[in-house]
């Protein structure tokens, strides 16, 4: 009762004892990995801002692409646009190589692949590697807005880096879907696996109170039995006085 555990060392019951430590090595692993799982969930939350990000400037510059590609506007507005442009395409670099997580490169050029350990087994992982999101991995490189006809395939080339890019962000949810599904099936094997555990090592309140009431009931009773015993001869002598 003062510990709360009925195995308290492994004298009292070696195969339990060894049981429940198993156990709690094993809970205190796939808390570990929940907590990794949790980690990796909040990585592809950057990965997914970055990339979000870039999507906004993209549709920006395919707007300003199709107003360039009008017939009506005149060389110096073109080229006003096309230095807007090539500025955003700056801006998309930036972001893309911003877009880390301790030191780790996400989206840039060179970007990192990681390993995300999601188990207590040492296969227990997922390997992430995620799309580069830079200009000149997106083709947008040699974008020019100065001309209508530049201007044109610029609509084009644009519109292929947005399905580009939104087949990343596609991908990133994916692996957040999994890593949701992982986050789920850890948090039930911890909870099994500390049910377990309590059953083999901790005590049963409700029990060990009944049997402490039981014994004060039998100690109770003897005693009680005792002092009648001791009494009814001292009646007896009583009589005779």
């Amino acid at each position: 009762m003062a510990t709360g555990r009925k195995i308290n060392s492994a004298g009292e019951d070696p195969a339990g004892y060894a049981l429940a430590r198993s156990l709690e090595s094993r809970k205190k692993g796939l808390s570990v990995a929940l907590d990794n799982v949790s980690n990796a969930k909040n990585v592809m939350n950057i990965a997914e801002g970055g990339y979000q990000n870039i999507m906004d400037i993209l549709q920006t510059c395919k707007e300003k692409a199709t107003q360039a590609a009008d017939g009506s506007l005149s060389t110096d507005q073109r080229t006003a646009l096309n230095n807007q442009v090539l500025a955003l395409m700056t801006e998309i670099d930036d972001i893309a190589g911003g877009t880390t997580f301790n030191g780790y490169n996400l989206i840039g050029a060179s970007h990192d692949t990681l390993v995300f350990q999601t188990g207590e087994s040492a296969s227990d992982n997922l390997s992430v590697t995620l799309d580069a999101a830079d200009s000149a991995s997106l083709s947008l490189d040699s974008i020019s807005l100065t001309t209508g006809a530049s201007a044109s395939t610029a609509i084009t080339t644009l519109a292929n880096a947005i399905d580009t890019l939104s087949g990343a962000v596609q991908e990133v949810g994916q692996y957040k879907a999994r890593l949701s599904t992982k986050e789920s099936n850890l948090s039930v094997a911890i909870t099994n696996t500390e049910a377990v555990r309590s059953k083999i090592e901790d005590a049963d309140f409700a029990k060990e109170q009944m049997e402490v009431m039981k014994l004060q009931i039998l100690q109770q009773t003897a005693l009680s039995s005792f002092v009648q015993s001791n009494s009814n001869p001292q009646i007896v002598l009583s009589l005779f006085q």
